[in-house]
């Protein structure tokens, strides 16, 4: 759930009030501590000022590429069900030219940027009972987190210093330009969608990338184009298959892609997947380049997915919650002009669909 930004406190009272709250829930993370708080967790962060914490000018299109200088690294991304941890390097880093858009698509950080929704950065420098955790935090208008980027044992610490005064912010100020989150437009009943039109349009699909052109175009939401499609492009399946589909990829070592993302960052992982365990609701993967942690009770729909491409269909298992937003995508491995992995596909379509 995402709270509506607040300035109803000052930094140090803020502060104050996140400190006492440690000392009573020592394990509480930052992102439940700001709900716990009423505050968004961007708020939280920043008022840290003073104490641990830097804040950074948020140029993009020149710190991104610096992030490249820290060495290997933890990027997480998340949303409000599924946490992505990815270890590696900044490479490859590309920013278009109207500060839209950029791409990370190193071996093994790779993402999607969508800067427009980007507002505020901070450099983090906490005392913790493992020693000092280096954390770059970037939030979105609404002080929600977009990603973090952590140091390792691994990074170049130099480079974390020279980094941080390179960026520093002159207004270390802890008060940050909230707005409300834009509204979603409302979803048009089934009826008035053209659903042949939208179904010869799937069929014409060239590469999975058109597919959010294709929603637009007709006005409909995600979900709801799942239902119009027809069984021979998507099938709604039961829940508990998602968890099965990833042990099955762990067992048989079959490479994936694994999808999470939020609206301004997409994170992927490409490759195998090991040691998978449960922790009550969560189903993780804690494997040593690769950390995936998702609350299972926060996924309300699941589906098998086929959409065509010049390289063949492409399969994907797509999971969403309850407000029809997505949780996560798996993919087989795969570079664009690359037929799908057949072990993926034979794994992907093991699964029986649910009866309409």
């Amino acid at each position: 759930m995402e709270h509506s930004p607040s300035l109803s406190r000052s930094g140090s009272a803020l502060y104050q009030a996140w400190q006492a709250l440690r000392v009573e829930k020592p394990r509480l993370r930052a992102r439940d501590a700001a709900a716990h708080l009423a505050v968004s967790e961007g708020e939280l962060v920043a008022s840290r000022l003073g104490v641990d914490t830097l804040r950074l000018r948020p140029e993009w299109a020149q710190l991104l590429p610096a992030l490249g200088e820290l060495g290997y690294i933890m990027a997480l991304t998340r949303n409000e069900h599924c946490v992505h941890e990815r270890k590696g390097y900044y490479r490859e880093v590309t920013v278009t030219p109207n500060g839209q858009m950029g791409l990370v698509v190193s071996p093994d950080i790779d993402l999607r940027l969508f800067l427009g929704g980007w507002s505020s950065v901070f450099a983090v420098d906490e005392k913790t009972e493992k020693g000092a955790q280096r954390s770059i935090q970037i939030f979105d208008r609404q002080g929600t987190a977009v990603h973090k980027v952590f140091l390792t044992e691994q990074s170049n610490l130099q480079a974390w210093d020279s980094l941080v005064e390179r960026f520093k912010a002159e207004q270390q100020s802890d008060l940050l330009d909230l707005q409300p989150l834009p509204q979603k437009p409302a979803v048009q009943a089934d009826e008035s969608i053209d659903a042949d039109s939208l179904r010869s349009g799937w069929a014409s699909l060239k590469d999975t990338h058109h597919f959010f052109a294709l929603l637009k175009k007709h006005g409909v939401a995600r979900t709801q184009a799942l239902r119009l499609a027809g069984r021979e492009w998507a099938e709604p399946l039961a829940l508990a298959e998602l968890p099965k589909v990833m042990e099955q990829a762990g067992e048989r070592q079959v490479p994936i892609m694994v999808f999470v993302g939020n609206q301004h960052c997409i994170q992927i992982h490409t490759g195998t997947v090991s040691n998978l365990r449960w922790l009550d609701s969560w189903f993780n993967v804690l494997d040593p380049e690769f950390n995936l942690h998702l609350q299972t009770a926060g996924v309300t729909e699941l589906w098998r997915v086929r959409k065509p491409s010049t390289d063949g269909v492409i399969t994907s298992w797509e999971a969403f919650d309850v407000d029809g937003e997505l949780v996560l995508q798996l993919f087989g491995a795969r570079k664009p002009g690359v037929p799908e992995l057949e072990a993926w596909r034979e794994l992907a379509e093991e699964a029986p669909a649910l009866n309409a």
